[in-house]
């Protein structure tokens, strides 16, 4: 026997303004109107990233990633690390983080 998942349907009425402002938010975040609709009202709001927030956290951590490919290839090469290396990855480590913060601040501050 075939069980059907239970739902209730519910009609809802808007002025032309309004759905115009629906439309706007729902492309805002890159969301169907029906589905905008749905997911504000069930979970009172929607987090969106958009891509160009973390432009500066991705060639952050290719940047790094390149780095830390040469040092391993020289170590294995010399069987050593340099002490400067370390440092070097130490500094772009901490530059990751200072973007990761600065991303999170400005998340925070335009969710207020």
């Amino acid at each position: 026997m075939r069980k059907y998942k239970q739902v209730k349907e519910k009609k809802i009425t808007y002025s032309l303004d309004e759905w115009k402002i629906i439309e706007e938010r729902a492309a805002s975040v890159m969301m169907k109107t029906g589905t905008y609709i749905k997911r504000i009202s069930v979970d009172g709001q929607i987090n969106f990233y958009g891509v160009g927030d973390i432009t500066q956290v991705m060639n952050a951590l290719r940047i790094i990633g390149g780095n830390i490919n040469q040092i391993a290839k020289k170590a294995n090469e010399t069987h050593s690390v340099n002490a400067n290396d370390v440092e070097k990855i130490q500094k772009e480590v901490d530059a990751l983080s200072r973007a990761l913060s600065r991303l999170a601040f400005t998340e925070l501050s335009n969710a207020a």
